[in-house]
């Protein structure tokens, strides 16, 4: 079908920590269904570890490309290493106005924060304390995206499963990337109809 240029940003879970190869990983999984109807064409800038603001400074030095779907996945490790929330919005703000210069995305599809409250390697009671931030870094996400035009926020609800999780008790295993990647998917769906690439 014709070429459809998809760009992953994000920290270890846009990388695929969890599972043993990218067929598993966000990447697989979206390349998997957008193949159907598409020659997709892909890239992935992420890093293990990565906050908003690594990933601005890594994006500044990367080379103006185009692509038309751009896939963010960003703010756990700004919960964890205790960024406060208008320092977090303020750099968001700022990394989506560079990667719609830099990339010009015809979408921007942000996936919210997970729900850290159920990762089992964090301890009580600081796994309830990281949960209860990040899910207050994730509505404000939402509202934040929901005024900007040409981007989509994909809602993180899995079920508090922990067996669908990796081993280390911290990433998605390959069954909530399954998920993820059917959940972006289905967020960006319409608008690759409308921009005339199935």
């Amino acid at each position: 079908g014709p070429d459809l240029r998809l760009l992953i940003i994000g920290d270890s879970s846009a990388v695929g920590v969890g599972t043993s190869h990218q067929e598993e990983a966000l990447l697989g999984h979206m390349r998997k269904r957008l193949s159907q109807t598409n020659t997709v064409h892909w890239s992935v800038d992420a890093k293990t570890g990565a906050t908003t603001a690594d990933t601005i400074a890594r994006l500044q030095d990367r080379a103006p490309q185009k692509f038309d779907i751009v896939s963010i996945s960003l703010g756990v490790n700004d919960v964890t290493t205790r960024v406060t929330l208008s320092d977090w919005l303020e750099r968001f703000a700022v990394l989506l106005d560079l990667v719609d210069r830099k990339f010009q995305a015809e979408v921007i599809c942000i996936s919210g924060i997970p729900p850290i409250h159920y990762f089992p390697l964090l301890p009580q009671p600081l796994r309830w304390v990281l949960g209860a931030q990040a899910s207050r870094f994730d509505r404000a996400l939402r509202a934040l995206v929901s005024t900007r035009t040409g981007c989509r926020f994909v809602e993180m609800d899995f079920e508090p499963d922990v067996a669908k999780m990796s081993p280390d008790g911290f990433h998605p295993g390959p069954k909530i990337y399954s998920e993820w990647g059917g959940k972006v998917y289905r967020t960006i769906r319409r608008d690759i109809k409308q921009l005339g690439k199935t």
